[in-house]
């Protein structure tokens, strides 16, 4: 496994670099966010030996029994799928990111359960830039209330915006869609809120993402392979 995972990882980051130059961009302006859903801790452990330290998680309990699992590695866990109110105490307990707020009382339940001796957890409001019915995430039109909202938050430290555009393969829709989330991220920037981060691009997007200004590519398959969802 860790040969096969090397070689993909090595394409991806080749893809990344290519990516990056260009968009005249730094390589370091970009992170890869390994989405290690649906794979077993094991998987884990062979792409943190290949260097990555950062894993995003789709599934709270996934979260839980990785975060147990690997718990004598030094790995960074990003929540990235849809949070449910009754599970945000395990994301609030073991996540150092969590991707998906799409509303305040999500958000308010992950301030009141960070432990204090945890630094702020770091979150990012998901914005439904598709306006897909099946989309988590605010409108676009409500990111900014939200936003605001989530900054004024003692136990999290707000840092950007997140989205997850319409599976098609028209590059000139994708590439809108990601541009969308970028003004969006000025405008707020433009009000004073310091965000940094832009979640957006996954294995076979991340191209346009890093062009219109991604600051995390989230990559799943490309790293780890197929996912048998029967699992």
């Amino acid at each position: 496994m860790t040969d096969s995972l090397s070689a993909r990882l090595e394409q991806v980051r080749a893809r990344l670099a290519a990516a990056c130059a260009a968009a005249g961009r730094p390589s370091e302006a970009v992170a890869l966010l390994a989405v290690s859903k649906t794979f077993p801790a094991d998987d884990v452990r062979a792409a943190h030996r290949c260097g990555l330290s950062a894993f995003g998680e789709n599934y709270v309990q996934e979260l839980q029994q990785k975060s147990e699992a690997l718990a004598d590695l030094a790995l960074e866990w990003h929540f990235i799928g849809p949070l449910q109110s009754n599970k945000t105490r395990i994301v609030a307990e073991r996540a150092h990111w969590a991707h998906s707020i799409d509303r305040l009382k999500i958000a308010e339940r992950l301030s009141a359960q960070r432990p204090d001796e945890l630094p702020p957890l770091n979150v990012c409001v998901q914005v439904n830039v598709s306006g897909e019915d099946s989309k988590s995430g605010c409108a676009p039109d409500e990111a900014a209330a939200l936003a605001r909202a989530v900054a004024a938050l003692p136990r999290l430290r707000l840092r950007g915006l997140m989205c997850v555009p319409e599976p098609t393969e028209d590059a000139a829709r994708l590439a809108a869609q990601f541009a969308g989330l970028r003004r969006l991220q000025q405008s707020l920037q433009a009000e004073g809120l310091p965000l940094d981060t832009l979640s957006m691009g996954m294995s076979a997007d991340l191209e346009l993402a890093v062009a219109e200004g991604a600051t995390v590519v989230r990559v799943g398959s490309a790293i780890f392979g197929q996912r048998d969802y029967r699992q």
